[in-house]
């Protein structure tokens, strides 16, 4: 007999569960984004201010991946007013994926083509320092420089390190690589700018991948509830009744169970006539004999025993209704 497969189970998370999952991922990631934008921006800092000459541009995708990955913890931590935060995080978060894809082309560029580090390597540069109580930016020096069978002076500043296998006496207003590199305080700090700008091109794609990850678990996060949204249930409807013996619908709750209404015996009541219709005049029998005083002297309420009422009877209300008028319904 073949036995068939059984399919795998799938397990369904908790809404709540499911919302704590997601915000640890989003937390974690947010903290390492923030790490790695501070670490980018420090460095390009250092890259840009190493030389005085050399454009660097690794530290702009640093500003806006910190200042996105901080607004992304404050709203993960959040109860109210979270989704907004969250998508101003994940708006500063693509500006600076962005960034850090054009950032991370333009230093590749200047550290692979405008960089040569052979000759800085092969101790073929010079370093000019002025004597003391000068400054590089308004002291400048003559040094001659020998390329091929030529040989032509060019005008350094302080405190700079110049090559002059790079620099072309034939045509001095082009150079196709920086021969000379202001502000330094030696020819080592040309390589460590190089080395400098190939880390920050490294750490600014590894800040796009992460960005474009933290981005993601943000946007799917900012739409999770932490509870579940219920809709609040209707009132129950009154359960109807109905009893055929006494014709009546019976709602049950309206009325007190133990409540009933009281009974009374059967008492012959008088023909009550409501309106303007007047019952004729009965006929008068003939006086057979004058009536004595005592008997006239006595009430009209008193002359017939059959409108006697006992005592334990009920009271009764003459109330006359229109023609389309009806009497108020029995209350509970």
């Amino acid at each position: 007999m073949q036995q068939s497969a059984v399919p795998p189970t799938t397990t369904v998370l908790d809404p709540a569960e499911q919302f704590v999952k997601r915000r640890k991922t989003a937390l974690w990631f947010s903290i390492a984004l923030l790490f790695l934008s501070v670490v980018i921006l420090v460095l390009g800092l250092v890259s840009a201010t190493r030389t005085g000459n050399v454009a660097v541009a690794g530290y702009y995708p640093g500003i806006s991946l910190s200042f996105g990955s901080f607004l992304a913890l404050v709203g993960i931590n959040l109860l109210e007013n979270r989704r907004p935060m969250l998508v101003a995080a994940i708006i500063f978060v693509s500006i600076g994926v962005i960034a850090a894809f054009f950032c991370a082309i333009v230093d590749g560029i200047i550290a692979a083509e405008f960089i040569d580090r052979r000759p800085l390597l092969e101790d073929r540069c010079e370093f000019f320092i002025s004597g003391s109580g000068y400054a590089y930016e308004n002291y400048y020096t003559e040094v001659t420089c020998y390329s091929f069978n030529s040989k032509c002076k060019i005008r350094v500043k302080s405190n700079t390190c110049y090559c002059c296998d790079l620099h072309s006496c034939e045509s001095p207003d082009y150079h196709a690589q920086y021969y000379e590199y202001t502000g330094v305080s030696g020819c080592s700090d040309v390589v460590h700018l190089y080395r400098l700008l190939w880390a920050s091109v490294v750490l600014n794609i590894l800040g796009l991948f992460l960005g474009i990850l933290t981005a993601a678990l943000l946007g799917a996060f900012k739409d999770i509830s932490p509870t579940p949204q219920t809709s609040p249930s209707p009132a129950p409807l009154p359960h109807i009744l109905y009893n055929p013996t006494q014709h009546v619908l019976t709602y049950a709750g309206f009325c007190p169970s133990g409540q009933a209404l009281p009974t009374y015996p059967n008492y012959p009541l008088p023909i009550q006539h409501h309106g303007s219709y007047q019952p004729p005049p009965a006929a008068q029998p003939a006086p057979e004999a004058p009536a004595s005083p005592s008997e006239e002297s006595q009430p009209p309420s008193q002359a017939s025993s059959s409108y006697m009422l006992t005592p334990n009877a009920p009271v009764l209300y003459g109330t006359s209704y229109g023609p389309f008028e009806k009497p108020p319904p029995y209350a509970c």
